[in-house]
């Protein structure tokens, strides 16, 4: 049970930089290049916007370069993930943040310059200068920014001070990731087992009580002792957004993280809206599970998360669960299947839990890399939903970087979460629609119905925890560790409901959360996995069309706003239809499963 360091994971069970860049040097060479091509971007705005033609060319050598440093930036980054306390990859990953940091400052200039030039005048560029129509929806994002965009010198000053208005969350992940360790406690097998942010997701699933409580006192007693150090990192985190926010003349942080990707606000407080709405569906889960689990009384947060039908022999080695993922998409045709086999074919995947490893799961990589998985795998039916995840957000990275110029070739995180969780969508239908066995499908739809839960209702809380400690900052509270616990337990407790008990340190789970160090992040998680909701169930039981017009979302990247993008794939989030859909199918689970379980 011992947990492995990085020199002893064997090298075909790890993701291969070496496609990246060869070798460190080779690294070190492109970082000087790079370096020196940014010291030269400020020369260029200089006649930035003198004829169609200029704007063309220099904009092109820009996107040059940070196509160059993308290559950089993630290479630090991901050889850094691997193993936080190498001290040499840690440099890696600074200068990688520093030279972007860089880069950013030296490119301040577009904004204001495009800005200075017109609509009208760009309009005639478009005419004059049939190559910058590649061009057309990155300028016109920036001219609809217009009344948040700084004179030059002054974004200039604001992306200077990204470096230092980012070490906060630096801090975090360095304290969460290589310094704080956790106890030895004794799993089920009476066995004693190091306590981790990896394997802490399997033990508090534990069937036995005694160990899921002394891996949830465990773990927050880590976080406990270093309450106050982890509100100060968060407090600096969100006064680094609110600054951003009132330096660029937003109402908020809130609207100022939205309105890169024109999502309306709307749609954030709509999603708050309507999952207060639909509590009493997560209050009768939480009731029900106290009643299968007999704890009446005494239900607690350490209880939310064990399988409550017990556990079927659903395990899976990393290659049986590759096999069952590739089988669940082909749904999606045999064009996405061969994405799924590049990737899991040719190393693409970083799979083992080893020591300072970052913790949980994501896909990454640059335009002109592999997209890369990293994951802690675990070996059950979770680590399987995140692996279809992952692959869900790595070939969608595959598609835009084929179809899409490098300008577009990314894509924001609000359709980013559509991709990945319409594929943990359809491995639900693949499940439902062959599982026979009543304890199976009894697992299965709990499953979904902890999932949904998760996803829905927790990342919801969440979003509505980071609104409220932005708007109080803003209002000039202070965010001590206090402060925070007390607003947080009532939060859970109202989304909860009255079941579970009073008590426990679930008010210190704040302090673990890395994305409430992402500017707005998580509410995209729940909205993301209510379209998925309808994207699935029309990929699975509806058209040829519909999974056309999927693989088109897929191939989109940021060639449009995500809200446009969403309703050429089938789903308008402008209105609450998808949430109530999506709370629909999650009401009839829960009744089956209800059912269901008065039968076993």
């Amino acid at each position: 049970m011992e947990i492995p360091y990085r020199s002893e994971v064997p090298k075909e069970q790890t993701w291969d930089l070496t496609r990246v860049f060869k070798t460190e040097a080779d690294w070190e060479a492109a970082f000087k290049a790079v370096k020196q091509e940014v010291k030269a971007l400020p020369a260029l705005e200089d006649g930035f916007t003198e004829s169609a033609a200029v704007l063309y060319d220099r904009l092109t050598q820009i996107f040059a370069v940070d196509r160059r440093l993308s290559k950089i930036y993630v290479y630090a980054s991901m050889a850094s993930d691997v193993d936080t306390s190498n001290q040499k990859k840690l440099a890696l990953n600074s200068r990688g943040q520093s030279l972007a940091a860089e880069y950013q400052a030296a490119v301040a200039f577009i904004q204001p310059a495009v800005l200075a030039l017109g609509k009208e005048a760009l309009d005639a560029f478009f005419k004059e200068e049939p190559r910058l129509e590649n061009y057309r929806h990155y300028l016109e994002q920036i001219v609809k920014q217009e009344e948040h965009v700084l004179p030059a010198e002054e974004e200039k000053l604001v992306s200077a001070a990204g470096d230092a208005l980012s070490a906060s969350a630096n801090t975090f992940n360095v304290l969460t990731n290589s310094d704080l360790r956790f106890p030895y406690i004794e799993d089920e097998d009476g066995e004693a087992v190091e306590l981790t942010e990896a394997n802490y997701d399997i033990l508090i699933q534990s069937q036995n009580r005694e160990v899921r409580e002394d891996a949830f006192d465990a773990l927050y007693a880590g976080y406990g002792q270093f309450a106050s150090t982890f509100a100060s990192t968060l407090a600096g985190n969100v006064k680094a957004h609110n600054f951003d926010a009132q330096t660029h003349h937003y109402q908020d942080a809130l609207a100022a993280a939205l309105s890169e990707n024109n999502i309306p606000v709307d749609v954030y407080n709509q999603l708050l809206t309507s999952v207060h709405k639909h509590l009493d569906l997560l209050h009768r889960y939480v009731n029900l599970r106290e009643e299968i689990l007999d704890l009446k009384g005494d239900l607690q947060m350490w209880d939310m998360y064990v399988p409550i039908t017990g556990k079927p022999s659903l395990s899976y080695t990393f290659a049986e669960a590759k096999a069952q993922a590739r089988e669940a998409l082909q749904v999606l045709g045999e064009d996405y299947v061969k994405h799924v086999d590049y990737l899991f074919n040719n190393r693409c995947i970083d799979h083992v839990a080893n020591m300072h490893k970052q913790s949980g799961a994501y896909s990454g990589g640059a335009y002109d890399t592999d997209a890369y998985v990293l994951l802690n795998w675990q070996g059950d039916l979770d680590s399987l939903y995140t692996l279809v995840h992952e692959t869900g957000h790595s070939v969608h990275s595959m598609y835009t970087r084929e179809n899409q110029p490098y300008v577009y070739g990314d894509y924001p995180i609000f359709v980013a979460e559509i991709a990945s969780t319409t594929n943990e969508n359809l491995l639900t239908n693949y499940f439902l629609d062959r599982v026979t066995d009543p304890k199976t499908r009894a697992f299965l739809l709990n499953y979904y119905l902890s999932s949904f839960k998760g996803t829905v209702y927790r990342q919801t809380q969440f979003a509505e925890f980071e609104k409220f400690i932005h708007e109080s900052d803003q209002a000039g509270e202070a965010l001590t560790a206090d402060y925070l616990c007390g607003f947080y337990d009532r939060l859970n407790q109202q989304y909860y409901g009255p079941a579970i008990s009073l008590g426990s340190d679930i008010d210190l789970e704040w302090a673990r959360i890395p994305h409430f160090y992402y500017n707005f992040y998580v509410y995209q998680y729940a909205t993301g996995f209510a379209a998925a909701t309808a994207l699935a169930n029309k990929i699975t039981y509806g058209s040829q069309e519909d999974k056309e017009k999927y693989l088109d979302f897929l191939k989109s990247g940021s060639s449009d706003y995500p809200i446009n993008i969403m309703q050429k794939a089938g789903v308008n989030m402008t209105k609450s239809d998808y949430l109530e859909d999506a709370f629909k199918v999650f009401a009839e689970r829960l009744d089956e499963f209800t059912d269901l379980i008065k039968k076993l």
